[in-house]
Parts: structure tokens; sequence; C-alpha cells
């Protein structure tokens, strides 16, 4: 398990057979960090640099090729609280009430020190500064404790500055509206600031109070000051303030600072700190052992039976990777009076709806009913199922990325029976939020631009007639189908691809893949099974040449000859991370054998820079964590395709008990190997022919076993995944 994978830039072996010819358009970089977490926690701790775009690490703004360098080395300024997982194209973002352990002066504050003996554990973040000072962080759902060792000094310091947020790149910054700050009694204070429309309130107590407790502005020291209050900050009347603890120390002297936190006050922010590290006054050594063993479970529900550790690091981080996003905070909406479910930093849904809200519904069902619930309350408060949705106010902050990505979400949560949800009330919802943004233009013209949106809102009214055949609304059932049926729209029967458009990232030929719900259509209209796979596999580069990969600061032409390529990503990003699977829609699941071995094994790896791009809030983690167990997720459709897997067994924790993944002929796969094909399949003792599992059933569990060989067999060639036109009952 190593947090530290995805921090760096890409850094993995030269790529073996039709890897080789993939193209990375998007940033060579995870943009993961690797602080403390808690699972689908609201709380994240790290330190701080400011650099791009957690505020963790070395590397500026980048959105294409390798990023350039902030920092030659790894420091920090401080730690901070509440980041991103993995996004990319953001400018900036949290790292809100920085702590500063200092030895130095209060005018030093913002100076950087090396890191050294950097230790990352789920839960667990440390590092040594080069001033000689130890410092620890662990964090609960809602709160976070850091524990500093100090060596002998005559004046030593923690500094909590209330009055940073964002990122040290050019305008970067995040600017708190509003603030307030208190100082209740020794070692105990309170404050919240309003950044982004969001008011984040935080309830603090150090276990050192005979050290002097000051409030500071513009780095200077207010003695005997209890209050700071601005009811309105702009950027160019912006001074740092904060609050400060500071006396001598001895060698070896420990001080900790616990930090409750909430959206919804003070006073709760104090009631999250105590229920989540007891009354205190110290609680490190106890919030961790909290916080392990909720990771050990959650890491838990997944073992594979892996040839070497190295693998079996890259599956764990994966997982872990997959599991610290979206935040899951129940009773802290800011901006309506209701204490039911809430959660934020659903980011990038139009990449974590396919792989990462699966893996939470197969895992953590309880949690994801939680957080469609939340999607529902949101919707109904502010108007739309989100597409993005940070710790701000507003939640259509990204449409032009995706439109109707949610109900897919929905329609797989409906269609397992899951408890928990109104799904009256959530038709309502879901039916609404089909007809605002880009869905207004898809009812007049039957299509919208970009040409992404078609598919959206084709599939997302397609999902929603699941749930109202659910509820038995027959008249929507029917309203639905014609529209459902526009993706066709979408499409350029000429050329068998989407038309032409413009794009949020990528091009035609990585949307043109996409699993539609009738795709047996789809591929009629590409010209049929033979014309269908060899598009596909003129896409994915099969007897292509190698290509280059873009660098620092890509020129334009550069960036266009790689576009032109019309090129399979290889999950540097993720417009396309489903294209493999079509595949075996055509017949040919020894084509998905082919292309899913060569990107398990060659596009991700060990260390800093072992992920071929940005993360996405876990969408590109939760990817590997499927492919490698050989099933993938239809999002909205009730499916898990089968593949080869890359371990001998697994085991996955399903709500019915555990559904084992088990192999006969395996041979230990390599990217210089040739892949595995699937040869028979046998669920609990019987044959099955079909290339898929059905969600039920992945959900009930069972035995699994995949007979492998080298060459491909009849399995998959004849028995096709279900498509809209080709099956007559909805039900999977």
């Amino acid at each position: 398990m190593d947090p530290f994978i995805g921090t760096g830039v890409t850094d993995l072996p030269p790529p073996h057979g039709v890897a080789a010819s993939w193209w990375w358009p998007k940033p060579q970089i995870g943009n993961t960090h690797p602080g403390a977490t808690y699972p689908l926690g609201m709380v994240s701790a790290c330190a701080y640099s400011g650099a791009y775009p957690t505020g963790y690490g070395r590397y500026d703004l980048s959105t294409e090729g390798v990023p350039p360098a902030m920092y030659d080395r790894q420091v920090a300024s401080g730690f901070t609280h509440f980041q991103q997982s993995g996004t990319g194209a953001i400018r900036k973002y949290y790292n809100y009430f920085r702590v500063t352990p200092m030895l130095q002066p209060l005018d030093d504050l913002g100076q950087t020190w090396d890191l050294q003996d950097e230790v990352a554990t789920p839960g667990l973040y440390a590092a040594t500064l080069a001033s000689g000072i130890r410092c620890e962080i662990t964090v609960g759902p809602k709160s976070a404790v850091h524990r500093y060792t100090f060596p002998r000094h005559r004046d030593a310091r923690l500094v909590v500055d209330l009055s940073l947020g964002g990122l040290a790149i050019p305008y970067g910054r995040t600017v708190p509206l509003r603030a307030h700050l208190h100082t209740l009694a020794p070692g105990v204070a309170q404050g919240e600031i309003v950044v982004e429309g969001a008011p984040l309130a935080v309830h603090v107590e150090c276990d050192t109070p005979q050290w002097r407790q000051l409030l500071w502005y513009d780095r200077r020291l207010m003695p005997g000051g209890t209050r700071l209050d601005f009811d309105h900050i702009r950027p160019t009347t912006l001074r740092p303030f904060g609050l400060m603890w500071a006396g001598p120390t001895e060698a070896g002297q420990v001080v900790e600072l616990r930090f409750g936190f909430s959206l919804r006050g003070v006073d709760r922010a104090r009631d999250n700190l105590h229920a989540d590290c007891g009354p205190g006054p110290s609680s490190f050594r106890s919030r961790l052992a909290g916080t392990t063993p909720a990771w050990d479970d959650h890491l838990g529900a997944m073992e594979v039976e892996a040839p070497s550790s190295d693998q079996e690091t890259v599956f764990t981080t994966a997982l872990y990777h997959s599991l610290v996003k979206p935040c899951l905070a129940p009773g802290e909406s800011p901006f309506w009076p209701a204490d039911g479910p809430f959660a934020f930093d659903i980011s990038t849904m139009w990449d974590i709806y396919r792989t990462q809200l699966p893996l939470l519904t197969t895992l953590v069902p309880d949690r994801a009913v939680e957080l469609a619930q939340a999607l529902l309350y949101i919707c109904e408060e502010e108007g739309n199922l989100p597409i993005g949705y940070r710790m701000a106010r507003g939640a259509d902050q990204f449409s032009r990325q995706g439109s109707a990505l949610a109900h897919t979400f929905f329609a797989d949560l409906c269609r397992l029976g899951l408890p928990g949800v109104d799904w009256d009330w959530a038709l309502v919802h879901l039916h609404n939020d089909l007809r605002r943004t880009y869905g207004e233009e898809f009812l007049l013209r039957g299509v919208a631009h970009p040409i992404s949106h078609t598919l959206d809102l084709a599939f997302g009214y397609w999902c929603t007639s699941r749930i109202a055949e659910h509820v038995g609304d027959a008249a929507l059932v029917d309203q639905f189908a014609p529209l459902a049926a526009q993706w066709v729209n979408a499409f350029d029967p000429v050329t068998g691809l989407v038309r032409d458009s413009t794009y949020y990232e990528g091009g035609k030929w990585n949307y043109s893949f996409r699993l539609v719900h009738d795709m047996a259509a789809r591929i009629a209209l590409g010209g049929g099974d033979a014309e269908f796979v060899a598009t596909l596999d003129r896409f994915f580069g099969f007897d292509a040449p190698p290509v280059t990969q873009p660098g620092v600061r890509p020129g334009v032409q550069e960036m266009v000859a790689g576009y032109a390529l019309h090129r399979f990503e290889g999950l540097n990003n993720e417009p396309d991370m489903e294209a493999p699977w079509a595949y075996q829609y055509a017949g040919r699941p020894d084509r998905t054998a082919d292309v899913i071995h060569a990107v398990v094994q060659n596009q991700f790896g060990v260390g800093r820079g072992g992920l071929p791009g940005n993360d996405d809030s876990g969408g590109l983690s939760s990817w590997y964590v499927w492919a490698s167990l050989g099933l993938f997720p239809v999002a909205g459709q009730g499916l898990f395709l089968i593949n080869a897997p890359a371990w001998r067994s697994s085991r996955v924790r399903v709500a019915g008990g555990e559904l084992a993944v088990e192999t006969t002929g395996f041979v230990e796969p390599s990217p210089d190997r040739p892949a595995q094909y699937v040869r028979s399949v046998r669920l609990d003792g019987q044959p099955l022919e079909r290339t898929w599992l059905t969600g039920t059933e992945v959900h009930r569990g069972g035995r699994l076993v995949v007979e492998l060989g080298p060459e491909p067999g009849r399995w998959g060639t004849v028995v096709r995944p279900p498509s809209d036109s080709t099956t007559p009952s909805h039900a999977a």
C-alpha cells in the first residue's frame, strides 16, 4: 500500500506491444496526494507546498504533457486540510487552515522547508521538516489530529493560518469573503471562514494550555485580543490572520492540535471533534487507532493472489484511491436546513460514473445509497443533479463536461433493489434534470452539442425509463422510449463515428466507442461486426508504429499531430476508458483481452510516477481494480462484462457474502508476454456461455471459475451482451 503512487510525473517502463502506439494528451501525472484520509470522509490533511492541484508536491499547473516543476525537491510551508484527489485542470482548490510548526519569528511564516522521512499509510501522514520538527497527522470522518515533536527551543510555536486557501500559482489563491475567530479559553479556539460561498467552521484545541495563546493579523501579534472579525474581505484587502500557541520546548516534547470541522457552525464543529476524538486533551493515538481499522475493513473487501509485492501494492493502492472520494458528510449541508445525507467532492462525475460509483455500489452499498440521497437533496435544493459538486455553492459548475450522468448510478441502484431510496421522489428529479441545460436543446432538436451530450441524454432517458418502469409509470416509459433511441443522432452513418463537434477533451474517435444501451444497432450502424472491429483495431493502434509522448509545455503543432492519430489514450485520460469492452459486443472478447492486458501491465506501476494520468477522484484507479479482476461494470445497465483476470484468484466482499473469481490454466502476466484468453466460464459450477454477469449475480456472490488459455476459443463469439433492440425484456 503506497499513497505516494501518482504524486509524481508518470515514470513507467517503456511500453510493450500495442501499448507503445497509444498517445497521451493530458497531464502525465496522477495528481494524487499522500495525505491522511478517512474512507469517504470529509477531511484530509497533508503537507502544503502550494503546488498544483492538491497543494502537495513539486509541480505547476499543467493541462497537457509533462507538468513543469515548481520545486526541485519536496518542500512544505505547513500542513493544510481538505484536498482534492487526482483531479486536474482546476486552478484553485481548498487547502484551508494551514498549520505551521515554527522555531522562527512569525515574520517568516510562508517560507518552505525541505520534507524528510515522509511516511504515508491509510489514515496517517508524517514527515520531518528541515527545521527538525517531526510532524504527524491523522484524521477522522470530520476531524484531524496533529502531533508535533519539537527539538529543544526557547520559543517554539504552532501557527494556524485561517486566511490561506488555494494554490501558490497565478490566480490560485482562494480568498475568504468573511471570517471570524474567537479564543474561548486556554488551549481552545473557534473560527469560521466563508469561502466560495461555503461557511467552513473549525473548533481547535491545543493540549499545551501553559503555552501563550495569541491572535495575529498581518504577521503581527495581538496580545490580549480574543476576537478577530472580518465582515467583508476582498482580494485586494486580504492580510493573513490566525492564531498561535508558543512556548519553550525540551528535546522530544510533543504537542497535539485537534481540529473539528463543520459546514454548520462552530458548535457543531466542536461536537464533531468530540464525537470523533473524545473529550481530549490528547487523542492522536486513539484517533489513529480508529481510522486504521476503518481502512483495513474497506481495503479488506477485496483480496487478490498477486505474484509479487509490487503488483499487490499497485492493486491495493488503486483500491485505496477509489475509496477516498466523494466526501460523505451527513448532517453537514450548509445551504439548507436538513440533517440528512450530504456530500461534496463529487468531482469529475464524467470519470467516476462508469467505474468508481459501481465500485462503491458493490463494496459499500449503504454508502452508495447515502450518496444517492445526498444527490437528490442537492437537486431538490439547487435545481440540478450535479455533474460536479465541491465544497462551494452551486451544483452545476461543470455542465460543459457531461449531462445526466448521475442517472446511470440511480438506474443501477434501482435495479439492485437496494433499500433507502424513495423512487417516486427520485423519478421526479431525474426527469426534471433531463430537461435542464443541454437537455432543452436535446428535446427541441434531438441532438445537443458537444455531441457527447446527445449520448449522455439519450442514455439518461433510457436509465430513467428503467426507474419509471420500476415505479409502474407506463406513460413515462412510453414517453422516454423515443428519446432514448435518439442516441443514433450522435453518429454519422457514413463514417460509423460520432459526428463532428466540439469536445470536452479528446476527439470524435475517443467518444465513438461508448457502450450505448443498443450496441447491436450501434455496430450495425458502423457497418457490421467485421467493419466495427476493424475500426476499433485502428483506434487501438494494432500494427501501428510506436509514438512519442508530449513533453514539458508541448507546442500547438505537436498536440494537433497527436490528436490527428485518432488513437486510444491508454488511460492517460478517461473519455474512452470503456472502449476496450466494445469488442465483446462484436463477438471478439479476445481483442478485449489484448487491450486490457496491455493497459494493466504497461500503464500502472509502483513509485510516485506509477499512474499514466490524472486519477480523477478514483475514476482511473477503480478502472484498474475492475479490469485486473476480469470484470467491468456497464454503468446503468446492470451488467459486468467478463474478461481474463490479471490474478490467479481474487475475492470480493459483496452484500450477499463473497464473489470468488478463480482461474484454471493461469500464467502470470507481464508486459512482455501475450495476453491470455477466456476459454470457458463456470458460475457456481454451471457453464456460462454468456460473457457477462448481472448486477444481481455479482451482489449475490458465488464462485466464478474462468478457464484461460494462450489462444482464443469459441467462448463469447456467439452469445453477445444484451442490447435494447435484441432483448425482449429489460430485466437483466
